[in-house]
């Protein structure tokens, strides 16, 4: 089990990564990830075997896959995709079959026929009962005026939200213990939001000022692009610690096999009857150090000069977002930079923009130098383990001899 759905976590995320449009803003890896995070939380609570738990979570990776392909039918699509990895993997056919299924049953409209479809039902709309609906919401929006033309006022999309969740019902008793009060919650924000949409509306036919309204207008934010930076900046920082926190594992895991080698194997070598132990014990120290390298090397942060100048700011080419571009500057100067960006909404989503790709190339070395780690760790362990083999047989021949 734990095989299968390594290879397919990996095949999907590698295959959205490099295929599916980035004006897919809310279908996409993320969303994925968390569909199947709301899988593995419903099936933990729910009583299914391990087989139907495996068949949803393959499921819950594949079933908007097929965005890379069409945006109408996609459904279809990622079961047709899911059909061929899994047959290339020598999946049964009835478990193929079943999985198909379990990913059409995505479609909007159609009606769970059994316990498997509704609890993927459920996760694919958990996110109406999350404390950042909102953000979801917005990024869904901006998805269809990308990907769709298709673009909607505040007051239609939130009448558009609030017909979905009041027309909208978990398939699961689970979802609905767990999910059901908190989706009420997001429905009153949404209907009170209108609300304070409407009394501003009204407000707004009074003003004579039409031009000044317009201005106004013009120049606020957009709010999808913002929740678009704002939700990737937190993943990425989210992959981040997970790095880290991967890294000093590793860390501790081998310092804890020098301690106890330290303490319990290297005295034993001073015996001259224990001369064969000398490469073996050499070979795993040695693969133990590499780790212990590798995994600081994961971890250890950049240090950077921390000044800019006003040439920097008026040309644009410091990023004031990031601490390690300003630590060593003064209050005021700071101050005095951040109002230069502030004024400026090209330069402000361009520092944003650089923000997150710096973070991305940190991520990039991050997880290359963990693999790496890994790969050392894995491979150290299997070699002294067969040199400490090679050399016990090696020592009962002479022995012997």
């Amino acid at each position: 089990m734990e095989n299968i759905l390594l290879d397919v976590e990996n095949y999907v995320t590698k295959h959205l990564n490099e295929n599916l449009d980035p004006n897919f803003v809310y279908h996409n890896l993320a969303h994925t990830q968390r569909v199947v995070e709301k899988v593995l939380e419903l099936t933990d609570d729910n009583e299914v075997t391990e087989d139907e738990k495996r068949q949803l979570i393959i499921a819950a990776w594949f079933h908007d896959t097929g965005f890379i392909n069409t945006i109408e039918g996609h459904e279809k699509e990622s079961a047709k995709i899911a059909d061929d990895f899994l047959s290339e993997h020598n999946l049964p056919d009835g478990e193929i079959k079943t999985i198909k299924q379990i990913i059409l049953a995505t479609e909007m409209n159609h009606e769970p026929t059994n316990k498997l479809e509704g609890i993927i039902r459920d996760a694919d709309s958990a996110h109406i009962s999350s404390k950042n609906y909102e953000d979801y919401a917005s990024l869904l929006r901006k998805e269809w005026e990308l990907t769709l033309g298709k673009e909607v006022n505040k007051h239609e999309w939130l009448q558009e939200n609030i017909d979905f969740l009041s027309s909208h019902t978990f398939n699961s008793p689970i979802a609905s213990s767990k999910w059901e009060k908190r989706k009420g919650k997001n429905l009153a924000s949404l209907i009170q939001s209108q609300n304070k949409i409407k009394a501003r509306t009204e407000k707004l036919k009074q003003r004579k000022a039409e031009l000044t309204f317009k201005k106004e207008k013009q120049d606020l934010p957009d709010r999808g692009i913002e929740t678009m930076f704002r939700v990737a900046l937190r993943n990425h920082i989210t992959l981040s610690d997970i790095a880290d926190t991967k890294a000093n594992i590793l860390l501790s895991v081998n310092a804890i096999i020098i301690s106890v080698a330290l303490s319990n194997l290297l005295p034993k070598l001073d015996n001259p009857s224990n001369d064969y132990l000398i490469i073996p014990t050499l070979i795993f120290m040695a693969f133990t150090v590499i780790c212990i390298v590798l995994s600081v090397l994961a971890t250890r942060p950049n240090v950077t000069k921390g000044q800019f100048t006003k040439d920097d700011v008026a040309n644009k080419k410091v990023n004031l977002l990031f601490f390690g571009n300003f630590h060593q500057m003064k209050l005021d100067e700071f101050e005095w930079a951040m109002g230069e960006m502030m004024k400026d909404k090209e330069y402000l989503y361009g520092s944003l923009t650089k923000d997150l790709y710096f973070l991305g190339l940190v991520l990039n070395r991050k997880y290359n130098l963990l693999r790496t780690t890994y790969s050392v760790f894995m491979i150290g362990i299997v070699i002294s383990v067969i040199a400490f083999g090679v050399s016990f047989m090696l020592s009962e021949t002479a022995i012997n001899a």
